[in-house]
């Protein structure tokens, strides 16, 4: 049920798309074979301890989708949470490059960029190489 802050959010909406009701909007069709997907989990951020995940994928020079969410798992760690949101991910850059693909657009590369250093290091060398100091 909206309740008053529902409200001053739909209020304030409406006066900003009020404001710039002459913009418009461009995407460039600028390198439109790449994919580039931006993650992020912000670990243990919401009172029944689940993560939050999120997420944008750009192609060419615009966002083409956003995700935003809790993740499904309880997560021990920042680490783990960062998989955990590469694992959900992976599925829906995979869609996603096949749909863009059906539509007759060829898909050469999706990179995917993620911040932490943890997470990384088990992504490209397996779980023994994560504690490891270099």
């Amino acid at each position: 049920m909206p309740n008053q802050t529902d409200w001053k959010k739909l209020v304030t909406l409406m006066y900003y798309l009020n404001g710039t009701k002459g913009m418009h909007l461009t995407l460039s069709a600028k390198d439109l074979r790449s994919f580039k997907w931006y993650i992020d989990a912000s670990f243990a951020v919401h009172p029944d301890f689940r993560t939050h995940t999120g997420g944008v994928l750009t192609m060419g020079e615009g966002g083409l989708q956003i995700i935003s969410k809790k993740q499904k798992l309880n997560s021990q760690s920042s680490t783990e949470a960062e998989l955990i949101d590469v694992h959900d991910a992976a599925t829906q850059i995979l869609w996603t490059k096949l749909f863009v693909e059906a539509q007759g657009y060829p898909v050469e590369e999706n990179i995917l960029y993620q911040d932490n250093k943890s997470s990384i290091l088990l992504e490209k060398n397996g779980r023994d190489s994560a504690g490891k100091r270099s």
